[in-house]
Parts: structure tokens; sequence; C-alpha cells
């Protein structure tokens, strides 16, 4: 008891203690990402959904009766409108961890990450653990990398979606002869999606960075799984060894990755004046 009691007033209660607030910084990240996006995509519902519906009616007006339609499609958006007004109120209610940004909550989990490093460099801890502490971390530097991926994925592919239903509308609206005012407007709305989309594109290059953050994800996964199973590069008996052959390579992956991010945020003139 008295050997807890000392740890428990000692520098190893500052580093569990440093451990328990990150732990409720990346609680608190996740449950703000969950909540940003049904506000988002609440929103985007409406938005959408009544731009749809208007757009749908007036095109086809005295063509087709867009009624039974209607009746279903104008609910479905008043609840939306209903429930992102809520998540809205209950955004404003917010306080502390809850009300900051995920960008701020990052900077503190970054902050608060660095207060542990710098409060186990006291401690004096042999390389070893320092190592060791380092591979614990692993796993979420892998969970972020995988959760940027999906996102500019998932990104281009919106891009993408757009770019191939506005070009075939646009040649469709395009091709009937005599075209009625409404569906000139929609040619022109779909052109211009389709031009703002491969414009954002080609210029920040979602596909790329969805590659590489994968690739590298994929990379450092192979090695944790060699490094747990023992085998090549990894297969050394002593582990310390083998930890510091893993620390070593994953490190340089984050390095490659740093700079290949570094490339792709590099203006094109920037890329060509530097040939």
């Amino acid at each position: 008891m008295s050997e807890i009691a000392n740890i428990g007033a000692g520098p190893q209660a500052q580093l569990l203690a440093h451990n328990a607030k990150i732990l409720a910084l990346q609680e608190a990240i996740r449950v703000r990402k969950i909540q940003k996006r049904s506000l988002f995509f609440s929103a985007a519902i409406v938005s959408v959904g009544s731009v749809a519906i208007f757009i749908a009616t007036v095109s086809t007006w005295d063509i087709f009766d867009m009624g039974p339609i209607n009746r279903v499609a104008i609910p479905l958006t008043v609840l939306s409108g209903a429930l992102f007004l809520r998540l809205a109120y209950l955004e404003s209610e917010r306080t502390g961890n809850e009300s900051k940004t995920v960008r701020r909550l990052q900077l503190d989990l970054e902050l608060a990450e660095e207060a542990r490093r710098l409060s186990a460099s006291h401690l004096g801890l042999p390389v070893y653990q320092r190592q060791y502490a380092y591979k614990e971390d692993i796993p979420r530097e892998l969970t972020q990398l995988r959760d940027e991926a999906k996102y500019y994925r998932r990104i281009h592919n919106i891009f993408q979606a757009i770019i191939i239903v506005g070009s075939l509308g646009t040649t469709t609206a395009a091709s009937l002869a005599d075209t009625p005012a409404p569906y000139k407007w929609i040619t022109v709305a779909l052109s211009f999606a389709v031009g703002v989309s491969a414009g954002f594109t080609g210029y920040f290059k979602y596909r790329e960075r969805s590659f590489y953050l994968q690739q590298t994800a994929d990379a450092i996964e192979q090695n944790m799984a060699a490094f747990e199973l023992g085998i090549p590069p990894y297969e050394d008996p002593n582990e310390s060894k083998n930890l510091y052959k893993l620390s070593k390579e994953i490190e340089l992956l984050r390095v490659e990755q740093r700079k290949r991010q570094q490339q792709l945020d590099q203006p094109h003139e920037g890329k060509e004046g530097t040939v």
C-alpha cells in the first residue's frame, strides 16, 4: 500500500494524469467529429432537398405530376430542417471542450502529448522505455492517417460523381431541341458544377493525398504486424533491438509522408519555378 501511495504522489502519477488527459481529448475529438458531421449533413439535406424539389417542380410543371413525390420529399426536408435547428441550438449551448472545434481539440491533444514527453524526460527514463512509449502511440497515428485518407477519398469521390453526373446531364439537356428556359438554367448550373469540381480536384489533389496517406498507414501497419509476430526484419531475440528498428522505420515513414504532403501543398507555379 505504501508503494502505491508513493507512486500516486510521485512522477509516475503525473504520467498517468497526462495519459488520462490525452485519452479524454481523444474521446472529445471523436464526439466533436460526430456532432459536426451530423450538423453538416442535416444542413446539406435541407439545402439540397429544397433546391431539388424546387427545380424538379418548376422544370416538370404541366409535364409531370410531382405531387406524390413531393408529399414524401417535403416532409423529409422539413424533418431534416427541424433536426438541423435542434443540433444548431445544442451547438450554441455547449461549453468547455464540447464547444471547441476539432482543430482546437487536436491542438490541445498535441500540446498534451508534448507535455507528457517533457514530463517523461525529467524522469530520466532509459531509451528502451522511451521507444516503448513511442510504440504505444503508433496506433493513434495509424488511426489518424486512415481517417485523413478516408476524408480526402470521400471528397474526391463526391467531386468525381458531380463531374460524371453533371457531364451526362449537361450533354442530355443540351441535346434537347428547343430547350425551354428551366432546362437552360439546369445546363448552366451543371456545367458550372462540373467546372468547379474538376478545378478543385486538379488543384487540391484529393486522390493523391488519400493515396499517400493510405500507403503510409499500410506501411506502418505492416511494420507493427511484423514486430508483434517477430518476423523479419524484427526477428531478433533482443526486443530492444527490434524496438529500435521499429522506431527508426516508423519515423522514416512519417518523414517521407511529410515530404509528400509538402510537395502536394506546393503550388504548380512554385514547382515550375524550382526546376
